[in-house]
């Protein structure tokens, strides 16, 4: 994605910690920069603006603070900075929890921006596709089990081979145009309706 296209939010009621942070976005060549300075009712500017990636900087967080922001990053699912002047263990921890792609404890200087926000989206990034090959993956799991018990009910109800069965659900599949999770998920259902007291 080119720099200039990036859509930012910048939360950060200090004005002037707020200006060296949107200098460091523009030096970047980052145009579209939206500031805003009340953390009241942000989850609506959030909706409305629709940022790629959101700078937060907190001055002193209290916990209840830095509570509130750590919910809203488990909610957006965008990449996240957040700057902070002092931190403690279990802050840290409770960011990254949160799935905040930058915490950075007093390092807000213009120059530095940049290459935070960089890192960022890039861990956002990689995050992500590690989330989504993780679910890929128990998905996949998920349909083996199925199709294994629709195999298994086709072995007991009509004396087929595991081959034979797998067979049977793969044909049905394509003659039906559908996955044969889908088919052995129809199967195991239509079973369980069948047979409640579950002598599969």
């Amino acid at each position: 994605m080119l720099a200039g296209s990036l859509t930012i939010l910048v939360i950060d009621e200090n004005r002037i910690r707020a200006s060296i942070i949107e200098a460091g976005l523009r030096d970047a060549g980052h145009s579209q920069v939206t500031v805003v300075h009340d953390v009241a009712g942000i989850a609506k500017r959030i909706a409305e603006i629709e940022p790629d990636v959101i700078v937060i900087d907190l001055e002193n967080p209290n916990r209840d603070m830095l509570e509130n922001m750590f919910q809203l990053s488990r909610a957006v699912k965008r990449p996240i900075a957040m700057f902070v002047d002092r931190s403690d263990r279990a802050s840290i921890e409770a960011a990254v929890d949160a799935g905040v792609s930058a915490y950075v404890v007093d390092g807000l200087k213009k120059e530095r921006i940049k290459p935070i926000l960089d890192m960022a989206i890039s861990r956002f990034n990689a995050f992500s596709r590690m989330a989504r090959e993780l679910e890929e993956a128990r998905s996949e799991l998920e349909n083996r089990k199925v199709v294994d018990r629709a195999k298994g009910i086709l072995m007991k109800s009509r004396g087929l081979s595991e081959e034979a069965a797998y067979a049977l659900l793969r044909k049905t599949a394509m003659n039906q145009n559908r996955k044969i999770a889908e088919i052995a998920q129809s199967l195991v259902t239509a079973a369980g309706l069948l047979d409640p007291l579950g002598g599969e």
